[in-house]
């Protein structure tokens, strides 16, 4: 006959109750779950308008309505923006600039007092910027508007804002579908600030073709391109 300790001997006590590996399992899952969800979520939550800022009317400091000026009375983008085809920002006017265009009764105004007060101090008026690329992305308006791409195609149709919106995603993926297939933005460098510009797909393909090969157009999309 075998003693106790003899009957005992090679069995182990079972440490965890018999639903703990399914338990077990199912935490490794949720964090595996979660693990990819989070990031996913994050990446689709930052190329949302809400995140982006897109289509939010940015107030600024003076009323500048540009459905009036651009729009109305067709004033060129490049009077007021006069850098832009040669610099990469396009800059703001002086607040000088203003004046001239307006008879004594509009400047004396209270909505062009701040235009009054920075031409008496010569500081400028602080308006705020509507499309903001991050700092580590270099954008250079020349190069665009030398090329052959519209105001519009980037800013949208400003001519029928009165106030001024961020009308694109001004995502990576964004920018760079334009750059793999240029052709299908491009137009006559006198046409860069014309609003309301469209061609059925054929007709800018073929006009895209011609004018990548007469601007010498390049499908930049090496990082440093825009990444320096």
């Amino acid at each position: 006959m075998r003693t106790r300790t003899e009957r005992g001997a090679g069995t182990v006590p079972q440490l965890f109750p018999p639903w703990a590996n399914a338990a077990t399992r199912g935490a490794l899952l949720g964090a595996a779950a979660v693990a990819v969800a989070v990031p996913a979520g994050l990446l689709a939550w930052v190329r949302m308008p809400n995140a982006s800022g897109r289509y939010a009317a940015v107030p600024q400091p003076v009323p500048f309505a540009h459905v009036l000026h651009a729009g109305a009375f067709h004033i060129d983008c490049r009077y007021c923006h006069a850098a832009a085809e040669r610099s990469a920002y396009a800059g703001v006017p002086p607040s000088a600039t203003c004046v001239p265009c307006h008879d004594e009764q509009w400047m004396q105004s209270s909505l062009m007092a701040p235009v009054r007060r920075s031409v008496a101090t010569g500081r400028p008026i602080a308006w705020r910027r509507v499309n903001a690329l991050p700092d580590f992305v270099f954008f250079n308006h020349a190069i665009h508007m030398k090329k052959g791409v519209g105001c519009e195609t980037c800013h949208g149709r400003v001519d029928r804002m009165s106030r001024v919106y961020q009308a694109a995603p001004l995502t990576m993926a964004w920018c760079v579908d334009c750059h793999r297939a240029p052709e299908r933005h491009l137009r006559p460098v006198e046409r860069v600030t014309q609003m309301g510009w469209s061609l059925s797909d054929s007709a800018q393909l073929a006009l895209g073709l011609a004018l990548v090969r007469r601007y010498d157009v390049r499908a930049r999309t090496e990082c440093t391109t825009c990444h320096r």
